[in-house]
């Protein structure tokens, strides 16, 4: 091979290298960007059938409270760690779909599949042991002094136990959808 070939081959490979440097770093700040965007409240409740959910989450303790910390639908329903957070976008792209395709894009058509749905949710998070709650609440972190009785002698007897959060609270965030006859 001549002196000039070989040299015209290297300035290709090193500008091939530099294109895919490029688009490599590309990539990752579209997904970054898609995965925030997809992450905010605006994005989560921008589905009409969505409202109704964050008409609940209006009145729970995770959008307004004595601390003004705010969980979001992201903090409850997406994973922090990059794996688990995927997958679960992936996963969620069905919930897109199924509004595109008039599966669930009436409330009524929504509430008539939100307990299979609410039981996706309860299953996922029995499985990760509730990890996105986990996030922000956790028995070692707890004072359980000053809980009410109640609540102290509940999360004792589930620490002890090994419950998870979501064995205790479902519907916390959103009324618990009534279980159907059919449900079985």
């Amino acid at each position: 091979m001549s002196k000039h070939a070989a040299s015209s081959a290297k300035r290709f490979s090193l500008l091939a290298l530099g294109l895919m440097f490029v688009g490599g770093i590309v990539f990752v700040w579209a997904v970054d960007f898609g995965i925030k965007t997809t992450n905010t409240l605006e994005f989560c409740t921008s589905c009409h059938t969505m409202q109704t959910n964050f008409e609940e989450y209006k009145e729970s303790l995770h959008y307004k409270n004595t601390s003004g910390v705010q969980a979001t639908c992201a903090d409850c329903h997406v994973p922090k760690e990059l794996g688990p957070k995927l997958v679960t976008k992936i996963v969620a792209a069905k919930d897109v779909y199924h509004e595109v395709m008039g599966t669930i894009d009436t409330p009524e058509k929504f509430e008539a599949r939100r307990w299979y749905l609410a039981n996706l949710v309860w299953k996922r998070l029995e499985a990760s042991d509730s990890r996105e709650c986990r996030s922000c609440h956790d028995y070692a972190d707890m004072d359980l002094s000053e809980q009410s009785r109640s609540a102290r002698s509940r999360h004792s007897a589930a620490q002890d136990k090994g419950q998870t959060c979501i064995e205790c609270h479902k519907g916390v965030a959103h009324h618990e959808p009534t279980e159907p006859d059919d449900a079985s």
